[in-house]
């Protein structure tokens, strides 16, 4: 099947939503002497589960932990469900005659008007680039795979456009319909235009869009500096504010301490920071055309913090999915009133590829687990999050309870208040209180008589294909107790009982004693626990330093100060920079900055005030030397996986924010936001279900399988292919994109494919916690 991309017809000004049918043709000018000619090529259907009806001829095959049934030599698919009564089938494709090679020529287009006297007569263009990206694919038998292409074809013309003149665009050779465009850039999305989907608060002090075009094999295309702008009022056509474009970006020069470009071509910036008359606008440049649509509204930030809030609840195991909380309806997974079993490993999550691999004795991130089960069932092992598209629960996604505590304790009255239509609503307690201590009670569940939390629950293995998470059959074990993860539950524990303690005070006595038990079973263990590689060894003490600081400020008993001390001092100075350690004590430069004076050592205080603001000065420089303004966590770190741009990096520059009230922090937050919230090349967010255009394929499983779009997912996104391009699923991409996939910029690297995880997947306390954040902070700071 050809649907073209958008409608760029007179006075169209909104592209379709993502899950609407597409238009039947576009074309649309990304500048006086270029247009687009955009189509998608291919229809999928994705596979569903059907009851397997066995034949006499069937014959069963199996491959690593899959069934396969062979019919006649043909593979049907795979079986599924404890009794494998289910069959899981390939994909279907199909589409209609289209040859884009002709299309990349000039002789494949003959453009005419009867308006413009240059084109009386038709004429091609001089040259035609090509942009072919994969959007989708379809496994549609064992071994074989085709693909649904958004291609894009940038004609460059022989004259400019005319202003107000209607143009027909024929595709010779092809078997579709004249394409007509009537040249108003005032009125017409242009791909070339870029702005945030989530919109804008009226007192933001920073509100910005972009201009850019990369044409794939035509390379970037540069702009005449200094073009015009008009931000135009959506409801009565009147244009409420002017500007002229700055030159951002200059093509090739380096945008990070990596020495990286990102982009491929010129940015130029579009400040319109001066609106602030809520309503609906369009941000419109001269001789190119206009931005999707977008709102300038109060709630602008809480509702994109609504979304991504709620994405939790999506990722919660051990409940149904249902009404009234969801569309989405997803059977109970991993409960063991349902039967299911879970298993006492030997093994702790600190010593597996899933934790730190502290011995460095785990090959892959199952092997250890799986050495260590026993036949010891533990019960009442349920809930937490699943950790991204597969069913892991591990102690590091407590960083979304840490974090949504941390935002109610800072914005109290307008984040308490957010109604996040959870089960738990019903009930006194604060929702985002509520959904923290979904994560929490998870591991308070996990923890053993004698203190010790044990790390999380795991099956042996990803999930099987085509079998869903409330079909899992693959062996499920919870990892031993180990010092590391009951550090990591403490300090997290310990914030738990000190928020409770204002909003269910009756509550707060027993997360209190469960933090000190898991804090005193991870002291007994502490040696022993510290006995391996000497980075896992800087980690655990990190985190041992934060759980002691979390307790003092839950108690004020200074013994807690002592242990915060002396376990930061077992860190050498020289080994606090290993990025692998940092997280905590981010966290603790953050806590401690805070304590009240009188409660703190003044010399230390400042020296980790001063930490965090040094962070907060790199993040802002990066962002001022990156094409869209997004930053980084470090200066030097890759692009990708959970350091990728689908979600802002902006939790350092909010807390120093937070610390100091500098508007400098808080424009380069708003900046480093603006790109996964839509501001990119791709005038997409990164976030499932938020704007005009999101991902359709995340990397969830159940998804995949059963066709429900989870909304509030936060994924990855864009990486560095020169770092990352070499990992899974990029040989493929490689050869079916054009120019091929690592030939892209990397701002333009986010292929919606369902097998790619460095840019499909996801985990709640990277992607999604990230995102959750900053919209939560954005979301409840006051207004000036």
């Amino acid at each position: 099947m050809l649907t073209f991309l958008m409608a760029c017809t007179a006075g169209t000004i909104r592209l379709s939503n993502a899950d609407s049918a597409q238009p039947a043709a576009a074309v649309a000018a990304v500048s006086p002497e270029v247009i687009v000619v955009s189509l998608r090529q291919g229809a999928i259907a994705h596979a569903r589960q059907e009851p397997y009806r066995p034949q006499p001829q069937d014959k069963l095959e199996t491959s690593g932990n899959d069934t396969w049934v062979l019919r006649q030599g043909r593979a049907l698919g795979t079986l599924v469900s404890p009794d494998q009564s289910v069959l899981y089938g390939f994909d279907s494709y199909s589409e209609e005659p289209f040859n884009a090679d002709r299309a990349s020529q000039p002789r494949g287009y003959r453009i005419q008007s009867q308006d413009d006297p240059s084109y009386r007569r038709p004429v091609a263009p001089t040259e035609v680039y090509r942009k072919s990206k994969p959007v989708d694919t379809a496994q549609v038998s064992r071994d074989d795979r085709r693909w649904a292409m958004e291609h894009r074809f940038y004609l460059r013309l022989p004259t400019p456009l005319t202003l107000g003149q209607t143009y027909q665009v024929q595709l010779s050779g092809q078997d579709l319909s004249p394409l007509t465009l009537t040249y108003q850039p005032d009125r017409q999305i242009s791909e070339a235009v870029h702005v945030s989907a989530l919109g804008f608060r009226p007192d933001d002090s920073l509100k910005v869009g972009f201009l850019s075009t990369w044409m794939g094999t035509g390379g970037g295309l540069s702009y005449p500096e200094g073009l015009s702008f008009q931000v135009v009022d959506d409801a009565t056509d009147q244009v409420v504010l002017q500007g002229q474009a700055s030159r951002r970006y200059r093509d090739g020069t380096a945008e990070d301490g990596r020495d990286r470009t990102y982009t491929l071509t010129d940015v130029d910036q579009l400040d319109f920071s001066a609106l602030n008359q809520p309503g609906q606008y369009r941000l419109c440049v001269d001789t190119v055309g206009c931005s999707n649509s977008f709102a300038v509204a109060e709630n602008a930030w809480q509702q994109a913090f609504y979304v991504a809030a709620r994405g939790f609840y999506h990722q919660r195991s051990g409940i149904a999915l249902e009404q009234p909380y969801t569309d989405v309806v997803r059977p109970r997974p991993f409960h063991p009133d349902d039967g299911v079993k879970v298993y006492q490993s030997t093994t702790g999550l600190m010593d597996t590829g899933n934790g730190l691999n502290a011995q460095g004795t785990d090959e892959g991130n199952f092997a250890n687990l799986v050495k260590g089960k026993t036949d010891e069932l533990v019960p009442n092992a349920w809930g937490g999050y699943f950790d991204a598209g597969d069913w892991d629960r591990r102690i590091q996604h407590l960083d979304v309870a840490r974090w949504l505590l941390e935002l109610l304790e800072l914005f109290p009255d307008p984040l308490g208040e957010l109604a996040l239509n959870i089960p738990e609503s019903a009930n006194d307690r604060p929702d985002l209180l509520d959904e923290a201590l979904w994560g929490v009670d998870f591991f308070r569940r996990l923890q053993t008589s004698e203190g010790g939390i044990r790390g999380g629950i795991e099956s042996a293995e990803h999930p099987k294909r085509g079998e869903t998470s409330w079909q899992e059959t693959l062996p499920v074990m919870v990892y031993a107790p180990d010092p590391w993860s009951s550090y990591v539950y403490a300090g997290v524990a310990a914030r738990t009982a000190r928020l409770l303690a204002t909003y269910a005070p009756e509550q707060a006595g027993g997360y209190r004693d469960s933090a000190l038990a898991a804090m005193a079973w991870a002291e007994a263990q502490h040696q022993v626990g510290i006995q391996g590689q000497e980075w896992a060894r800087h980690r655990i003490e990190a985190d041992r330093a934060l759980a002691a600081l979390e307790l003092y400020d839950l108690t004020g008993d200074r013994l807690w100060h002592d242990r915060f001390v002396a376990a930061r001092s077992a860190i050498p100075a020289e080994a606090r920079s290993d990025y692998r350690i940092a997280a905590p004590q981010r966290e603790i430069n953050f806590l401690y900055s805070r304590l009240p004076a009188d409660q703190v050592d003044e010399e230390l205080q400042a020296e980790l005030r001063a930490t965090l603001l040094a962070e907060a000065d790199a993040a802002v420089e990066t962002g001022q030397t990156t094409a869209f303004g997004w930053t980084k966590v470090h200066p030097s770190t890759p692009v990708g996986w959970g350091d990728g741009l689908g979600a802002p990096k902006a939790r350092i520059l909010l807390r120093a924010h937070a610390l100091t009230g500098g508007d400098r922090y808080l424009n380069a937050a708003l900046l480093a936001c603006q790109f996964s919230a839509g501001a990119n090349p791709d005038n997409m967010t990164y976030t499932t279900g938020l704007g005009h255009k999101s991902p359709q394929n995340p990397l969830i499983v159940d998804q995949r399988i059963t066709g429900d779009l989870l909304p509030g997912i936060t994924l990855y996104g864009p990486i560095d292919t020169e770092f990352y391009g070499s990992e899974w699923f990029f040989d493929e991409l490689e050869s079916v994109a054009v120019p091929p996939a690592r030939q892209w910029p990397s701002v333009e690297t986010y292929f919606d494919i369902y097998y790619v995880p460095n840019l499909n997947e996801f985990t709640v306390m990277q992607s999604m916690g990230d995102a959750a954040y900053a919209w939560g902070y954005l979301a409840g700071r006051s207004t000036p």
